[in-house]
Parts: C-alpha cells; structure tokens; sequence
C-alpha cells in the first residue's frame, strides 16, 4: 500500500534527521532549529499514515492529500541527502585540505554564505508545506499511533554483483550517471553522485549497474563496493572504503582513526 511506502520513507527521513552527524552540520551551518521543525512534523504525520493505512481509506480527497505528502517527503529527502553531502564534503576539507594540496583541487569550493541561503529557503519551503499537510489530517478523522505493529525488516547488507538480463528499464539512467562519472573537469573537483527515490525503486540495482558497466571498468581500475547502514557513523565508512580496496600486504584497517 502507498501508506507503507509513506510511513517507511519518514522512518528513513527520522532517522537521517536524528543522526549524529546531521545534527552538528545543521548547527555549522545555521539550520538546526529549522530542520528539528521538520522532523517534529514528520513525526506527527507518519502516526496518521498508521491510521491511514488500517482504514483502507477510498476517499479521492484523502488519496490527493497522501500524493502531496508523497511528494513533499520526496523533496525533503533529496534536501537531506544534498545537506549530508555538502557535510561530508566540508569534512574532509576541513580535515585534510590544510595538510594536502591534491584532497583541495579534488573539492569545489562552493559560497558557504549562497549555501547556507539557499538550504534554508528549501527547508522553510519544506516546512510550511508539511505544516499545512499536517494541520489537515483532522478532515480525516485520522489520529496518532506512536507505534508500528507492523513487522520491521532491518535493511539488508548489499554486494555489488547484478545480472543486467533480469534488470529492464533502466539503461537510459545507466548512461546518464555514466555521462557524468566520465564528465572532464580537469581535477577541478570530486563527483558525488547522489541516486535519490523512495524504497523500492531500484536505487541500488541502478547503482551496481553503473559500477559494473564496462566502460566504468575501463576508466576507473579501482572500484569499491561499500553499504552504507541507516547507522551511519563517518568512520565506520572510510573503514569499510578502505579495507575494500585491493590490499596487496593484507592491511587490515579497523584500527583507523579520524580526527
């Protein structure tokens, strides 16, 4: 049902939203106070989603009201995912680039101040929007459950292996992240690619796709493979990077630390 789908995309965003590492961005960059808005209105929305989803609603009014939440969800994610690349790319700058001319050049350097302007004219757009979904459930009649009586699947660790037969539609998508892997910017920066959806949509069979293509093997000899866990924790990835890579003295790297 579409409520499923709705209530496992805000128990995605929440989490997101609750991470450790999104929280001190959102203070760096001047936005918690907004983004602690959104998510305490998210909470509030994915409760009725639950209720939604044992009426079994028919409601045509009801049906439009879960399709702009559907969308207003979607744009809040692509705003996250932007926020926590913009993050982790002032991270490692931050770390490294005082030590290391070759990290800079592979950074761009955006405007922190233009930045900062235009997160938080999305996110106050995002907030106004959820805030009027919100404060229309009670034409509903739809109340608040706090407590998922669903089953709940922790998410599957995944491998980069993919049988391109069994895959259809998605080739067209394929060459368009293809386009922009092999996009010449002469060392000007470091691509970050994000592929955004809802679950289900195939993200990550698009993404094997992609690593497994050819022409990605002939450009790129090193390639690496790593799952990232709704857990995120910045080190636990570079350690994961790290000992993922061909490793000819068998250099474990768990014992890796970051400042």
């Amino acid at each position: 049902m579409a409520e499923s789908l709705l209530f496992s995309s805000a128990e995605s965003l929440l989490g997101k939203l609750a991470s450790a590492a999104l929280q001190e961005a959102s203070l760096a960059f001047g936005v918690h106070r907004h983004l602690q808005h959104i998510k305490e209105t998210m909470e509030l929305i994915r409760g009725v989603l639950l209720d939604a989803e044992k009426k079994n609603p028919q409601s045509s009014a009801l049906s439009e009201w879960l399709t702009q939440i559907k969308r207003v969800f979607s744009d809040a994610e692509d705003i996250v995912d932007d926020f926590e690349c913009e993050a982790l790319r002032k991270h490692v700058v931050n770390t490294y680039g005082s030590c290391s001319r070759k990290v800079r050049r592979f950074f761009s350097s955006s405007n922190p101040f233009v930045y900062r302007l235009r997160m938080a004219h999305h996110i106050q757009d995002i907030n106004t929007r959820l805030a009027k979904l919100a404060a229309q459930r009670s034409m509903f009649g739809l109340q608040v459950i706090h407590q998922d009586t669903r089953v709940v699947h922790v998410r599957e660790m995944t491998h980069s292996h993919v049988n391109p037969s069994n895959v259809i539609g998605r080739e067209d998508d394929k060459q368009e992240i293809i386009k922009l892997l092999l996009k010449d910017d002469h060392g000007q920066s470091l691509s970050v690619i994000p592929i955004v959806g809802m679950g289900g949509l195939g993200k990550t069979t698009l993404a094997k796709l992609v690593f497994n293509d050819a022409t990605i093997n002939a450009c790129f000899p090193l390639r690496m493979w790593v799952c990232v866990s709704n857990d995120f924790e910045l080190r636990n990835v570079l350690i994961k990077i790290l000992n993922s890579a061909p490793n000819p003295n068998r250099e474990n790297f768990n014992n890796f630390e970051t400042e």
